[in-house]
């Protein structure tokens, strides 16, 4: 495993917004008109992870979840979902994080792609944050990674989304897509490099 410092440089701005960058559809889905998808890393705490995604376009076009959240839940990305996949560089093991609009969670670890899935042990649920305005609605998330990657570990990440539209139909978002079928595994998708601070 490979440390920070040791020949890779974690992702900065690359643009006039942050380090935003647009996530696209897969081409087997079809993507609500009018709706653009926009995520960053953000900066995290001690031992943690930060991402932030920003929906944009006309509410009415995404089902988004509702309910007081905070609860950890599986099958999140049968709904309106944002998603992180994190690795650290050079190990086939990761880690798949899954952000519900509607405050839910959850977190799991692989030994390699797709397989050994387990829930991952988080020292503390994940802190999410959600903002809606009338064209957007902004959600990040904090993440504490003790016990899954050690401070100063290089990851390699993946930020992708999964869009419920208002007839039911899910659309694939991501950074990055492999080829074929919507995979958000794939380590084709790990376009980002980031620091555990």
């Amino acid at each position: 495993m490979r440390r920070c410092g040791a020949g890779l440089r974690p992702e900065r701005a690359v643009d006039a917004d942050g380090g935003r960058r647009a996530l696209t559809a897969h081409p087997q889905g079809a993507p609500p008109p009018g709706v653009t998808l926009t995520a960053r890393l953000a900066g995290a705490e001690a031992g943690g992870f930060g991402c932030e995604f920003q929906l944009s376009g006309d509410p009415a076009r995404i089902r988004l979840p509702e309910g007081p959240g905070g609860r950890r839940a599986d099958g999140l990305w049968r709904h309106t979902c944002f998603e992180a996949f994190l690795a650290a560089d050079g190990t086939a093991a990761y880690c798949e994080l899954n952000f519900s609009p509607g405050g839910d969670w959850a977190a799991y670890t692989f030994d390699a792609y797709r397989s050994g899935m387990r829930p991952a042990a988080l020292a503390a649920p994940p802190r999410i944050a959600v903002q809606r305005t009338a064209g957007a609605l902004t959600l990040s998330a904090q993440v504490p990674l003790a016990g899954l990657f050690a401070r100063g570990s290089a990851l390699r990440v993946a930020l992708a989304a999964v869009l419920e539209d208002e007839r039911g139909a899910l659309s694939y978002w991501a950074l990055a897509h492999a080829p074929g079928a919507p995979d958000f595994h794939h380590a084709a998708g790990r376009v980002l490099a980031a620091c555990v601070p």
